[in-house]
Order: structure tokens, then C-alpha cells, then sequence
């Protein structure tokens, strides 16, 4: 059983890298908030199979490439993607380690992930300009098969405001509300606590449930409902207008099997907020 589990604190973070740009804002999210919890970064750069194994694999007679030297280049890279987040980590007085490993990237960061507190990824990755989809698809297979918390950090977001807290009742944002608690003690930061309020009596009965939760903090905790739109929409905008360094929100919502199979808020927030979202389960 991990720390978080027993006093529901979170001392370990593991951020994964690949050296890009957008991890290098997951990297910086990450180590700033370590700095602020007084936790310890677990650093991970994966390299990836595909990039050799697929080469090897050909089955049409063909001649693959010399491959040692693309193999010797990408182990380099990804030593150097752990030397950077070392080096930021020490120099904000962080405990750390970093480690690479070969394989799937987003099966090794969900298994090291198991010895961690909450994961941090960055949405894009190496290959971000040249994908079609919205986020990469390393951080897609980690926020569906993670057990743990999940941070996903887009390029340009700060640790830096208040906290918004996406309320809806199900289980994971019951733990989301927990974990906000935590955050804004540790960070000073307030919290603004969101709920979809088409129905005014749901609505009313999550503001009481989330009062409970939150209980009495150091810091203000102000509530917004919204009754027209999309929720998905509103939360981002919510984040925006109050200038949020972080949305906190339930990996899944209250129909898990229909989220999962259809995409849910979480995963349309995680798309499009340009602030970092951590997806509580």
C-alpha cells in the first residue's frame, strides 16, 4: 500500500518523459509541484519498440536498415530526457530519480505508475506535429488504463491560481474532492468548485455533498453551476475565467461503461483545456 493510500498524501510523483517539448512542460509542472507538496519525482523515459522492433519485424524480404545506431540514439535520448528532469528537480531542492526503460510507453508508465501517487504526462509528445488526433496516443492509453491519479499537463500550462474542482458525484470526483483539499492547503491556492446544475435540485444536493467533502480549509472555496452548454465546455471556460493553474475532475463519469466506450467530459476537458487536468480515480 502506497503513502496516499494510507494518510491520502501525496509523496511520490512519477513524471514520464520523452524529451519533447510538450513533456518538457509536464517536467516543469511536475518538479513545481513536488517543490509545493514536499513529494519526491520518479522520473521514466520509454523507448519505444516501435521504433526498432517494427523495422526487424518485416515480413516482405526486405533488407531493414542498420539498426544499432537508431537504437544507440534513442537509449541516448532518453537518458538525456532524464538528465533534464534531474537537473530541474535538484535544482528546486526535490528528492528524484530517473530511470529508461524499452517497451510500450504507456504500458511502463502505467506499471511504474502503481508504485506512485499521482502520474504526470504531458498531452502531446515527440511526434505532435505530425498526428491527427487531439491528444498523443501515449496519453490516451494512460489516462484509459491508469489505476492512479492522473495529470495530464498541456504545453504552456502553469502551476499557477486557483483550483477548479468538476463536481458531478460519481465516485472519481469524490476522490477529486479530496485530493483538491489536499492541493490547496499545500499550495495556498482557492478552490472553485463546479457543478452542471440543468437540474436544480441535483445541483443543490452536489453543492451540499461537495461542502461536506471539503469541510473547512485555510483557503476560500467559492462554487459555479452553469445550466446551458456543454459541460465538457463549461468547465474549460469556468478555468479560464478564473484564471486556473490546474482542474480537478473524475476520470470517469457517473456511467463509467458509456463514458469509457462513447468519450467522456474527462476526456473532452483533457483535450481541449489549455490548463492541466488531473483526472482523480
Amino acid at each position: 500500500m502506497n503513502a496516499m493510500a494510507e494518510n491520502g498524501m501525496i509523496s511520490t510523483i512519477l513524471v514520464g518523459t520523452d524529451g519533447s517539448e510538450a513533456a518538457a512542460a509536464a517536467e516543469r509542472y511536475g518538479v513545481a509541484l513536488a517543490s509545493r507538496l514536499k513529494a519526491r519525482i520518479q522520473g521514466l523515459s520509454v523507448v519505444e519498440d516501435c521504433w526498432t522492433r517494427g523495422l526487424r519485424e518485416d515480413g516482405l524480404g526486405v533488407t531493414p536498415p542498420p539498426l544499432d545506431a537508431l537504437a544507440t540514439y534513442l537509449e541516448s535520448r532518453a537518458e538525456a530526457a532524464c538528465r533534464r528532469l534531474a537537473e530541474a528537480a535538484s535544482a528546486a531542492s526535490v528528492e528524484n530519480s530517473c530511470e529508461r526503460l524499452n517497451g510500450i510507453a504507456d504500458d511502463r508508465l502505467v506499471e511504474r505508475g502503481q508504485q506512485a501517487d499521482l502520474l504526470v504526462v504531458g498531452r502531446d509528445g515527440l511526434n505532435a506535429d505530425f498526428r491527427t488526433g487531439l491528444i498523443g496516443s501515449t496519453v490516451n492509453g494512460v489516462i484509459r488504463k491508469a489505476g492512479k491519479p492522473t495529470l495530464v499537463v498541456p504545453k504552456g500550462a502553469q502551476l499557477s491560481g486557483p483550483i477548479v474542482l468538476a463536481f458531478d458525484g460519481s465516485p472519481g470526483s469524490r476522490i477529486g474532492a479530496k485530493i483538491a483539499v489536499q492541493l490547496a492547503t499545500r499550495t495556498a491556492e482557492p478552490i472553485h468548485v463546479f457543478v452542471d446544475s440543468k437540474d436544480k435540485g441535483r445541483a443543490v444536493a452536489r453543492f451540499d455533498e461537495v461542502r461536506g467533502l471539503v469541510g473547512s480549509l485555510p483557503v476560500p472555496v467559492r462554487e459555479i453551476s452553469s445550466t446551458l452548454g456543454r459541460p465538457d465546455v463549461k468547465i474549460v471556460d469556468s478555468a479560464r475565467e478564473v484564471h486556473a493553474g490546474l482542474v480537478v475532475m473524475g476520470a470517469f463519469g457517473r456511467n463509467r461503461i458509456t463514458d469509457y466506450f462513447l468519450g467522456s467530459n474527462s476526456a473532452a476537458v483533457v483535450r481541449t483545456s489549455p490548463i492541466a487536468v488531473l483526472l482523480a480515480r
